[in-house]
């Protein structure tokens, strides 16, 4: 008895040497690879042609879809970012010195960028996607600086952020950084040409797809950065269809005049950008040069396939289909046609329809649901919209309704519950 009393009191007097030693690992975890902040602000004006590529790289990377709330100034913040872990505020950037970036230098929007950390050296909630945005060279982090220092300066306070105990701390998200984030620079492929790596460049560094489009784990990390395999954006309800599977959103049977179409115009023969995708397409992509397009669209065709595990397979009752072919004929069937052939591009086929065949049925629940509306762009001025059933169909119709959809003229996915549709409505 006392031999073992003697080994406790020598483990408990190593506790505090062992939370020292661990604390000194995460300090060391997050700031590893930081130079030395140079904190002078540029006084000279910064050329035009430096802002104006600043403007198009803040386009591609859709800054303003987070900095700018509903009618708010642009880039002054204030837009509420729901996760799980509770509510971030996005940060105003324009040059306020009080509340902006005013008294930022390059070098502190670089660390910022590349290393999560704001200029007074507080770590940053991974909502601002630096996981991502570490690939951005230094080159266009400061084009960027130099185009948001050219904004107007806007005195708006940023809202303190509305976190849930332990995630409101900075000690959390120092060891969430520890385990989670480590600073990265884009390494073109040699084996690849220069439109490949450019595309992997924007869909990886300053596109920051994988925010969406890859999976997350308990706490709120990206699962895989590289293949893109899809994953359900907290707290929107929408899924993000994998970029790797054809059966999904994968493109790689696509042609490249295809892709581009999508990205440019927001929709195709096979279907059109909706939810937060056609977000992307109206703020940021149908703004891109025909190069970048070529060049995402070169990447994205080239990733490798990858087919989602199945779920398990679900058959609906004789009576649930018959009530979903009725709900089907009454409701749908005046533009998708009486067997889901569409009628032409504002009324797309919903036989064979990815929306309505993939994995996940979120995607096709939350349309009928909350409607469906494709981004406005150049090229698709007035788009055609579905309006929305979730006030006028009940759960369990509305399940009906989809669970036909998917198992009708050829489709062959699993049904659809009553729960699934309580879940994402």
């Amino acid at each position: 008895m006392r031999v073992f009393r003697s080994r406790w009191m020598r483990a408990f007097t190593l506790l505090p040497v062992l939370a020292l030693a661990a604390a000194a690992v995460v300090a060391w975890l997050n700031v590893r690879g930081e130079a030395p902040v140079a904190g002078t602000v540029p006084a000279g004006v910064p050329s035009v042609e430096l802002v104006q590529r600043g403007a198009y790289l803040a386009t591609a990377g859709n800054c303003a879809a987070c900095h700018t709330a509903r009618g708010g100034a642009a880039f002054a913040g204030g837009k509420a970012i729901e996760t799980p872990f509770g509510t971030v505020f996005a940060s105003n950037i324009t040059p306020d010195a009080e509340h902006g970036i005013g008294r930022w230098s390059p070098d502190h929007f670089w660390r910022a960028m590349h290393h999560g950390r704001s200029r007074d050296g507080r770590l940053l909630y991974p909502a601002f996607p630096y996981p991502d945005y570490t690939l951005i060279t230094r080159e266009d982090s400061d084009a960027l600086y130099a185009f948001l220092r050219s904004r107007p300066a806007i005195r708006q306070a940023n809202r303190p952020h509305d976190l849930r105990f332990p995630y409101n701390s900075q000690l959390s998200l120092a060891v969430w950084r520890a385990l989670f984030f480590s600073p990265g620079e884009f390494e073109a492929q040699p084996g690849k040409s220069a439109e490949w790596n450019r595309g992997a460049y924007l869909v990886r560094g300053l596109g920051h797809c994988q925010a969406c489009h890859a999976p997350r784990n308990a706490f709120g990390a990206t699962d895989d950065k590289l293949d893109l395999s899809g994953g359900l954006i907290p707290m929107q309800n929408w899924y993000a269809p994998s970029l790797a599977s054809p059966a999904e959103a994968g493109v790689q049977g696509w042609t490249t005049p295809e892709i581009v179409r999508l990205l440019k115009d927001g929709r195709t023969a096979g279907g059109a950008a909706m939810g937060p995708m056609a977000q992307v397409v109206s703020s940021s992509t149908q703004h891109l040069d025909q190069a970048d397009l070529r060049a995402l669209a070169t990447f994205l065709r080239e990733l490798p396939r990858h087919r989602p595990p199945a779920p398990e397979s679900v058959k609906a009752g004789d009576d649930i289909l018959a009530l979903g072919a009725r709900l089907y004929k009454a409701q749908c069937a005046e533009c998708h046609g009486e067997r889901g052939e569409g009628n032409g591009i504002a009324y797309p086929a919903l036989a064979g329809h990815r929306t309505a065949t993939m994995p996940s049925s979120t995607n096709l629940v939350k349309v009928v649901l909350s409607g469906g509306f494709p981004a406005t762009t150049e090229g698709n001025p007035r788009p055609y919209g579905m309006p929305p059933f979730g006030q006028s169909l009940s759960d369990a119709e509305i399940a009906a309704l989809a669970t036909f959809v998917r198992g009708s003229w050829g489709n062959n996915a699993a049904a659809v519950t009553e729960l699934d549709v309580n879940r994402v409505r």
